[in-house]
């Protein structure tokens, strides 16, 4: 499948049909098909297994943001550094403030690389399988069957004509929404529209999406068209899912960001206004956010019933720093983000809304467990890129007490005296997602030491104060830390959970429960009109009020061996300071998962301080290297813990948005720059 590079050939361009005839557990073949299988448009629409098949394709094509290229960048908030080895990486081009590099750099997932061709670029897929949504949908007539099946054709192709849009929208703005599949005789000159006005077209596409699919996996399986493919349907488009995307499209659209710049627009201002958050953070499009809470309220109520298969992952752990399960639990965490010994069994568990398609067998291997750990001595195979979390990730990770070490007041971060963190034991009685994600000094890292040489024994335990020997800018971290949640630590030359015998696999899903349970917190409390609402539960929702719903976050991981405490009073005193504790919770509940920049840019705080400077901890170790080895580390004592800037990122208004390639916004005058670039 030939792609090109502009909008105008990708709206435009002849399209290579399809036909059916492989089932959905092994669409990621669909790419590889002989000249033989191009087809013509009577055959790829002629009967639902073709049309599913053409339909496939699209599936196929959703970007894998870990596996771009041997090494990846998706991480472009303040959560997140590439040690210098990576310097190259879109990561750390976005801390420079060179967003034009999203174009050129091979290996960010926004344009993709070389590895597995095109797969994984949501630039040029969006356009094309936009294309294909409309092409399927002016073609359905062509369909002979029965109305399921047309329902099912259609649902899908609804839903990803407006997910498509609207990924590329959370990162240019808003774009021409295009709904018709435009002849190559003409360019189709749309207006550009703005990101309100693009919302409500997705919208419009994710409520017809609902209207059309099965409730969930399960309600795939008992469709006939579901039946061809039953117990195979997990990854497939359905209601829940698009309700789900509805509610996060009224969201952003809601959000401080698109309010402020539907304003500029109302009153016809080209740049954007207000960049600075000066109160505005916290000014939300209450008619937009209402929408928001009442549909995410009416998927919360289906989770809390019992009547979808979605349900939150167990946090239960035999051991927490190995990642080593309960047996008795049914679900896992972890297993959210990769599973081990499963026959590279596709993550997710019980918990993920929107995965693309099967990875495939021993793909994360190459390009992605290798990235997390320290290189020192070759600890962890492959190259020297690093990506890892910074302290100011560390410092989001509250105490278990339920209250968070700072609070954001006037803008700034204050130490919370409420939280009763000790700056010399900084790592005791944490969140227990702390221990789950985050790996630091002392830390046993590689438990299996036998297949290590001499000079990597030296290493089996992680050595991260200040001057240790993981601390090297080339092989090691520059912030003090490591991240094992989406790769465990045993991912190492000792241990080889990334050898081919023990079927890593991971995948990062687009959207997980939690997030809704996080969207729908934040959404009822924009619309708040008072403190006292926010514990309640609205009429929509009986499932969950704002609080409730951070609450059941957390009484996931709340255990004997590790508490953690519900949302404290001080921290819903007003609407804004619950927002900031809702905010905080995100940090930590959705850490490295891609989100960080995206939600500091719609509250419009990725140009303010302190959210533009990334910073390290550094401390002396008071305790001996024997030590380490007979006591947890959590509990050793520190002195002159502190932080220490890393990078300041230069943004200005400008930076809210990605520019759009250059020779795109020459195709016609309505096709605008985004305003700075």
């Amino acid at each position: 499948m030939e792609y090109k590079n502009t909008i105008k050939t990708l709206l435009r361009g002849s399209l290579l049909l399809l036909t059916g005839g492989a089932l959905f557990s092994s669409c990621s073949d669909w790419l590889d098909k002989e000249k033989e299988a191009i087809v013509a448009e009577d055959e790829a629409f002629k009967n639902y297994r073709n049309f599913q098949g053409y339909i496939e394709e699209i599936y196929n094509l959703i970007p894998d943001k870990e596996k771009v290229n041997y090494c990846t960048a998706w991480n472009f908030g303040d959560d997140a550094v590439h040690n210098t080895e990576g310097y190259a990486h879109m990561d750390h081009q976005v801390d420079l403030g060179n967003y034009r590099n999203w174009y050129y750099n091979n290996q960010c997932w926004l344009k993709g690389g070389t590895y597995n061709g095109r797969r994984q670029s949501l630039w040029d897929n969006s356009w094309y399988c936009i294309r294909k949504c409309n092409m399927g949908i002016e073609n359905i007539k062509s369909l002979v069957g029965i109305d399921e099946e047309r329902n099912v054709i259609l649902g899908q192709l609804y839903f990803f004509r407006a997910w498509w849009h609207f990924e590329l929208m959370c990162y240019f703005g808003g774009l021409p929404y295009i709904d018709k599949a435009f002849e190559a005789a003409a360019i189709p000159e749309l207006p550009r529209l703005s990101f309100q006005e693009c919302a409500d077209r997705c919208a419009e596409d994710f409520e017809k999406a609902a209207s059309l699919l099965p409730l969930d996996p399960a309600g795939w399986d008992e469709t006939l068209p579901g039946m061809q493919t039953i117990g195979k349907n997990d990854l497939r488009i359905n209601k829940f899912m698009a309700l789900c995307y509805l509610g996060k499209c009224y969201l952003w659209a809601g959000s401080p960001l698109m309010k402020e710049m539907e304003k500029a627009k109302n009153d016809g201002v080209p740049q954007l206004l207000g960049a600075s958050s000066n109160g505005k953070t916290y000014d939300y499009d209450k008619a937009y956010c209402r929408k928001a809470a009442e549909t995410f309220g009416k998927v919360l109520n289906m989770v809390k019933a019992g009547d979808v298969s979605y349900k939150l992952a167990e946090f239960r752990y035999d051991n927490l720093y190995d990642h080593t399960k309960n047996e008795n639990a049914e679900t896992c965490y972890s297993d959210i983000f990769y599973t081990v010994k499963e026959s590279w069994k596709m993550p997710g568990s019980s918990e993920a809304i929107m995965r693309g398609a099967y990875p495939g067998v021993n793909a994360a291997n190459w390009n992605c467990a290798k990235i997390f750990g320290p290189k020192v001595a070759g600890l962890v195979d492959h190259d020297k890129i690093i990506h890892h979390p910074t302290a100011n990730l560390i410092d989001q990770y509250g105490m278990a007490n339920g209250q968070p070490i700072y609070l954001v007041r006037n803008g700034q971060l204050v130490l919370n005296d409420s939280a009763h963190w000790d700056p010399e034991h900084p790592y005791n009685n944490r969140d227990p997602r702390f221990y789950h994600d985050i790996i630091f000094d002392g830390f046993h890292y590689v438990l299996s030491t036998d297949a290590l040489t001499s000079d990597q024994k030296k290493y089996d335990y992680c050595s991260l104060y200040t001057g240790g020997a993981m601390r090297a800018m080339d092989s090691g971290s520059s912030t003090g830390y490591f991240i094992q949640k989406l790769v465990p630590h045993q991912c190492n030359q000792g241990d080889l959970w990334y050898d081919y015998g023990y079927a890593f696999q991971s995948y990062l899903p687009y959207m997980r429960l939690a997030d809704v349970y996080l969207m729908y917190a934040e959404a009822q409390a924009a619309i708040a009109p008072n403190v006292a609402a926010l514990k309640e539960k609205p009429e929509y929702c009986t499932a969950y009020s704002a609080v409730d719903a951070i609450n059941a976050l957390r009484d996931r991981v709340n255990s004997d061996d590790y508490p953690m405490e519900h949302v404290q009073a001080n921290l819903m005193d007003t609407r804004e300071h619950f927002l900031d504790e809702v905010r905080r919770e995100r940090a930590v509940e959705l850490s490295f998962e891609g989100f960080r920049w995206c939600d500091l840019q719609r509250w419009l705080l990725l140009t303010e301080p302190p959210y533009t400077v990334k910073y390290s901890h550094e401390f002396e170790r008071l305790e001996t290297d024997a030590w380490y080895k007979t006591h947890d580390p959590k509990e050793a004592k520190v002195s002159n813990f502190h932080s220490e800037e890393l990078i300041t990122r230069p943004l200005e208004s400008k930076h809210y948005w990605f520019p759009l390639p250059d020779k795109d916004i020459y195709l016609y005058e309505g096709f605008p720059q985004n305003p700075g670039w």
